[in-house]
């Protein structure tokens, strides 16, 4: 069974001039390959409603809140995400969707295998199915 989340905490620098958090590889469960962002995401509307076959995830709120469901295809579980310094670890075959986000929301993704279309799992009835061991579908 996949493990279902881990947070990953990283270093925040807080002086007279503001917050800095940075990562470095030693924050990091894997090499980063690939790094997205999404913002302006709009009232009701929702992100990811996927999984990863091969590749993992380290979600960050850097700006605002939202929740993030991660569901291992045994357990699910919503977390409240609105800490910058405090992302949240998605393994490979973890079914993860981001919903009520905050109209200033900017979430950071550190991913750790490039963009490949083929690698997803889309549907969930076929995520249960790929989690469950049967994955003669792909």
């Amino acid at each position: 069974m996949p493990p279902l989340c881990n947070f990953v905490d990283i270093p925040k620098v807080v002086d007279d001039r503001g917050c800095l958090c940075f990562a470095e590889h030693k924050h990091l469960p894997f090499e980063i390959k690939r790094i997205f962002w999404i913002y302006g995401v709009g009232d009701g509307k929702t992100r990811g409603g996927h999984a990863h076959k091969t590749c993992a995830e380290v979600v960050f709120p850097v700006n605002g809140s939202f929740e993030i469901l991660v569901d291992n295809g045994y357990e699910s579980k919503t977390f409240f995400m609105d800490s910058p310094s405090r992302g949240i670890y998605i393994a490979p075959n973890v079914w993860c969707h981001l919903r009520n986000f905050s109209s200033d929301a900017v979430c950071v993704v550190l991913a750790s295998q490039e963009y490949n279309p083929k690698g997803y799992i889309n549907d969930y009835e076929t995520f249960k199915i790929w989690v469950n061991g049967t994955d003669s579908l792909f």
